[in-house]
């Protein structure tokens, strides 16, 4: 980070989150606005730039932690969540942003991930989804939709794909949203509300790769095709979508299923993140073309208590019924020797 960081108490904008450091991503990457939203954003949170944390692994995603003028660690494969998990158990007062790829956070560092939601880790999860290895040159990762041909599935991919809504919800994050790279009300909106959420954040952006999957959203954010393949979720509204919200959801039976207003009564179900129940928010993330039209914004938000409240509050009440403050006091009580 700078030296120069403000400390007279005036705001900060996007420039003091910019670094000195020249951005190399490839000419038309969805990684540009996820940085400039972000930038943004951190501008605004109003949060101490001294106490803002920027951690990334291995990918190209993993590059904005140079360009974001905040203290940060570019991290090993598969690590970024395991090394932001300890910084925040050791100073509960930094807010800390993790910035992965779909190969990263969901292959290499699968583990680290759900167990982060499960715990519920005051962390910001930022999730690159290209759903290809771009650094590495255009291998499957484990959100590769079945058929799409890379370099190890010439033929195409044979796998079942991860949906990281559903991984993420399953876990037990207590929050989740979902965005495209080429939405920055909503990109920045996403990431206002992760920062005031206390828990586990996790954010997948649909991002484009322009090099080896060019295009692999594009039924979903393309400008013609959008208002039918995306429904953008807002809290205690109805679920409308279509070019005149002519279609909405209801449940039948134990599935949701697709509907025409103008033959329903009832009208549309009402989007409600705060449900503590995840049976709606696990459906709603499973929608996926050509049946439903895939779900956009704060999908599951829930209050639950961080772990690392958890971890100091064990921490202080272990302190409290034993005879030791801390690890000095025990090698000086007595009951240890020196080895001579």
């Amino acid at each position: 980070m700078q030296t120069d960081a403000k400390n007279n108490g005036a705001a900060l904008t996007t420039k003091d989150f910019k670094s000195d450091q020249a951005v190399r991503w490839c000419p038309g990457c969805g990684d540009y606005m996820i940085l400039a939203i972000m930038q943004k954003a951190m501008a605004n949170m109003g949060h101490k730039k001294e106490n803002t944390l920027s951690i990334s692994g291995i990918g190209c995603s993993s590059r904005i932690t140079y360009y974001l003028d905040t203290y940060g660690i570019h991290s090993i494969h598969g690590r970024a969540i395991a090394v932001a998990t300890g910084a925040k158990l050791a100073n509960p007062d930094l807010n800390v942003w993790v910035f992965t790829g779909d190969g990263d956070c969901m292959a290499i560092g699968g583990n680290h991930f759900i167990h982060a939601c499960r715990r519920n880790v005051d962390l910001n999860i930022v999730i690159f989804n290209n759903k290809i290895y771009g650094m590495t040159k255009g291998q499957s990762s484990p959100t590769t939709p079945e058929g799409v041909k890379t370099k190890t599935a010439p033929e195409g991919s044979y796998e079942n794909p991860f949906n990281i809504g559903e991984i993420a919800i399953g876990a037990g994050a207590s929050f989740f949203a979902r965005v495209p790279d080429n939405d920055p009300k909503l990109l920045e909106d996403v990431m206002m509300q992760a920062y005031n959420h206390k828990g586990t954040s996790v954010i997948e952006v649909l991002q484009n790769c322009v090099i080896f999957t060019d295009g692999i959203h594009e039924q979903i954010t393309g400008r013609e095709t959008k208002d039918e393949n995306q429904v953008i979720l807002e809290q205690g509204q109805p679920i409308l979508f279509g070019k005149e919200k002519e279609h909405g959801l209801k449940v039948d039976g134990m599935r949701l299923k697709k509907i025409i207003l103008e033959n329903e009564i009832g009208g549309s179900l009402v989007h409600d993140a705060e449900e503590a129940d995840v049976l709606q928010h696990l459906a709603l993330a499973k929608m996926q073309l050509p049946d439903f039209p895939v779900a956009m914004g704060v999908i599951r938000k829930v209050e639950s208590k961080p772990f690392e409240e958890r971890v100091h509050s064990a921490i202080k009440s272990a302190k409290g019924r034993g005879d030791f403050n801390n690890i000095n006091d025990l090698f000086r009580s007595g009951s240890t020797w020196e080895i001579s």
